[in-house]
């Protein structure tokens, strides 16, 4: 029973720890890195091919991005997570897929202008994201799950994201009892729309992120609905556009929820009818599934306006741009108008064509509402860049750079301990995950000297000993060098994993018929001597 650390370990990003516990490996999350990334993680303690489960925490896609590679390397078993994080998975590894294609064809059509030309395959393609997505299981929350023969689960809301989790794993693997809960990442409080985040009574072992171990959301409680009318009315009465670069999933249903409130209450004095552009078909889907699991998602002020016949994240002038006739047409009209557009910190998407046609103008106003990664488009128009480059023409920086402080869907130091002092009695041991490496540090100072845990900060390829209670093995800091050149093309690397995955098929036939396994073994020789060069 051996817990073993692989990604978001000092680093904030790419989530992925492995247990392996009653003759079973399992994954929790399996996440891509994202923005700048110190530390070297591990590779997998086994084979994907060879992994028997995937514990999803939600669906953002440091935690659940590089599934599609699980699946591409051979992983052929169960992807269980909630009801909701499936639904929004079914489209985020699509278009995660889709991204990964759109740059390899665009990296290959340059090598074919350079001296070395070698071509190069997507990270994964959709024929993976479609793979993994099958094995996908959803799990309603609260609802203990028996996983096989010894180890049993269960989802506990998070308040994080639209069908977040928290997991409870009990495992019992001869006689030795022991209960791990993995936080996944912990949601702030009164958030619009989703619930807020629940707690778990008892655990042997807490693995918890820490992302925000290190400050405090403000003390009073930002009025987003005045404010951003106030945004509207002023940039309206010059005769300008409002473009909101927004993550596509989360935080735009959240801004629908304030302008459904602003249109009801007639917030924006002289402009009832305003139109209100969503240009991202991304967000479409994902609002849809928001839709969908209102009954089990939603807190309870939306679930009042539901009760009185109103969705919460609809109203009159609500338009959706799904194809790129329909968003290239959303510029043409002179229209003082709102336009909420992806990605969130403008490095992709259609919200760099908005930016293009409205930054140059100095009636509009660029209104950011969420955290910026330092490198990214949005950071740097944040920090006032006075010109950009968008699609080989350089942008003269014109419009009003306005930031909505304090929106965050991660719980701030106090939301952390808050979380952590929902259990009645201190777990054994507290492992922090997910967080920079000087946070990590300075939060698991506070937890051992004011409140008395037992904390360890782990990293990448660290393994611990659940049973005995101590490190296995303790990995030391990896820093990453710069990336020489492959010399094995990634296609190979496929064909690896195609290896991987026919040793695994053999080791789960033993014990079948000798008749049987005797012309498996005939087709195999056959396929090597076909090969074999």
């Amino acid at each position: 029973m051996k817990l073993t650390f692989i990604g978001a370990a000092h680093e904030v990003t790419g989530s992925c720890h492995y247990l392996e516990a009653c003759g079973k490996r399992i994954l929790v999350d399996y996440g891509m890195e994202q923005g700048v990334n110190v530390f070297e993680n591990a590779e997998l303690p086994a084979e994907e091919a060879l992994i028997d489960y995937v514990l999803l925490t939600h669906a953002h896609v440091d935690h659940s991005g590089m599934l599609p590679l699980l699946y591409a390397r051979g992983f052929r078993g169960q992807v269980l997570t909630t009801e909701a994080t499936a639904d929004l998975c079914s489209i985020m590894l699509r278009d995660c897929a889709h991204i990964q294609m759109q740059e390899a064809e665009w990296k290959n059509r340059k090598a074919k202008r350079s001296v070395n030309n070698e071509l190069i395959q997507p990270l994964y393609t959709m024929e993976d994201a479609d793979g993994v997505i099958k094995l996908i299981v959803p799990c309603r929350y609260d609802k203990r799950i028996e996983l096989c023969e010894g180890i049993s689960i269960r989802f506990t809301d998070i308040g994080h994201l639209l069908g977040s989790a928290s997991i409870e794993v009990w495992v019992n693997e001869r006689g030795n009892e022991k209960k791990l809960v993995f936080s996944g990442d912990i949601g702030n409080i009164e958030q619009p729309l989703i619930k807020d985040p629940a707690y778990t009574s008892d655990a042997d072992y807490v693995i918890m992120e820490s992302t925000y171990g290190d400050r405090l959301h403000s003390a009073e409680h930002p009025d987003y609905v005045h404010d951003l009318a106030a945004v509207i009315k002023e940039t309206f009465d010059k005769g300008g556009n409002v473009v909101i670069p927004s993550f596509a999933v989360g935080r735009t249903q959240e801004m629908l929820y304030f302008f459904r409130q602003i249109k009801a209450e007639r917030l924006v004095e002289g402009y009832p009818d305003f139109p209100v552009y969503v240009d991202s078909p991304l967000a479409v889907e994902a609002t849809g599934i928001f839709n969908k699991n209102i009954e089990s998602c939603f807190d309870e002020e939306a679930m009042a306006l539901v009760k009185k016949g109103i969705n919460p994240i609809s109203f009159p002038g609500l338009k959706l741009a799904i194809t790129s006739d329909e968003s290239k047409l959303i510029n043409f009209d002179d229209t003082p108008k709102v336009i909420i557009s992806a990605s969130g910190m403008c490095e992709a998407g259609r919200i760099r064509h908005h930016l293009k046609h409205n930054l140059w103008r100095e009636e509009c106003t660029v209104l950011f509402v969420g955290y910026q990664a330092v490198g990214t488009l949005g950071r740097m128009l944040v920090e006032g860049v006075k010109e950009v480059k968008l699609f080989g023409e350089t942008i003269e920086v014109r419009a009003k750079i306005k930031a909505l402080a304090g929106m965050s869907g991660h719980a701030d130091k106090n939301g952390l301990i808050r979380w952590l002092g929902g259990f009645t009695e201190k777990p054994a041991k507290v492992f922090l995950v997910h967080g920079e490496d000087s946070v990590v540090e300075a939060f698991a100072a506070c937890l051992r000297g004011e409140y008395g845990y037992d904390v360890y900060a782990p990293y990448s390829g660290t393994r611990y000993d659940l049973i005995e209670n101590r490190v296995d093995y303790e990995a030391a800091p990896v820093r990453i060098k710069k990336k020489s050149a492959r010399s094995e093309s990634d296609v190979f690397s496929r064909l690896l994993a195609a290896g991987q995955r026919l040793l695994a098929v053999i080791r789960k036939n033993e014990g079948v018929a000798n008749k049987d396994l005797a012309k498996f073994a005939d087709q195999i020789g056959s396929l090597a001597d076909k090969w074999d060069r």
